[in-house]
């Protein structure tokens, strides 16, 4: 059986799905584009993230690729100058609340970012300067607790602002615009 691959940059503002039964209008990943029935989203990113979204019709695709043997690159835009020291405890692990417990993620790869990554606006306004500098990391982690890069650099004293995924494996964003999407043959994901 031939299945759908598709490459997305989820813009900000969507949920990772393609239904919402609650009664709040939510915009959803079937308004942006036409995908096939039975498409669902390979892990998820939040209402308030963007990035790389890898869909599929395959389940047994979407099991590989949310696995821990794929990492996850991420470019967060956060609230002040990270410090290297933060940028060292990040990638060490910290503690994080997750299910109404205290947990410590695994050790990653992080590393301050020196120019602002070329994204584009936002579909949100984040702030302006007269609240304080921001600056830019990039967190590569293989596991994916709820909002946990979040949690992560709230953890080492710098809240996250903004949150692009960039990577996931040897998938990359590139220069994808927010909102577009490539379908694919297959996801070549090395583990």
């Amino acid at each position: 059986m031939a299945h759908n691959h598709f490459i997305l940059h989820k813009p900000y503002g969507y949920l990772s799905q393609f239904i919402y039964e609650l009664k709040r209008k939510k915009k959803l990943l079937g308004e942006l584009y036409d995908f096939p029935k039975g498409t669902m989203a390979i892990g998820r990113l939040d209402e308030d993230s963007e990035g790389l979204l890898l869909l599929t019709t395959d389940g047994k695709m979407s099991e590989i690729i949310r696995s821990k043997k794929v990492d996850k690159e991420y470019y967060v835009q956060v609230d002040g100058l990270i410090t290297q020291e933060a940028i060292y405890k990040l990638k060490m692990g910290v503690e994080i609340g997750f299910d109404g417990t205290k947990y410590v993620t695994k050790r990653c790869e992080a590393f301050l970012i020196d120019e602002t990554p070329n994204f584009g606006p936002r579909g949100k306004k984040i702030r302006d300067e007269r609240h304080g500098p921001t600056s830019w990391a990039s967190i590569t982690v293989n596991e994916g607790k709820f909002r946990q890069v979040r949690k992560m650099t709230a953890a080492v004293g710098f809240p996250t602002l903004r949150l692009v995924r960039v990577r996931i494996g040897n998938i990359h964003l590139n220069n994808l615009q927010s909102g577009e999407v490539i379908e694919l043959s297959d996801f070549q994901i090395e583990i």
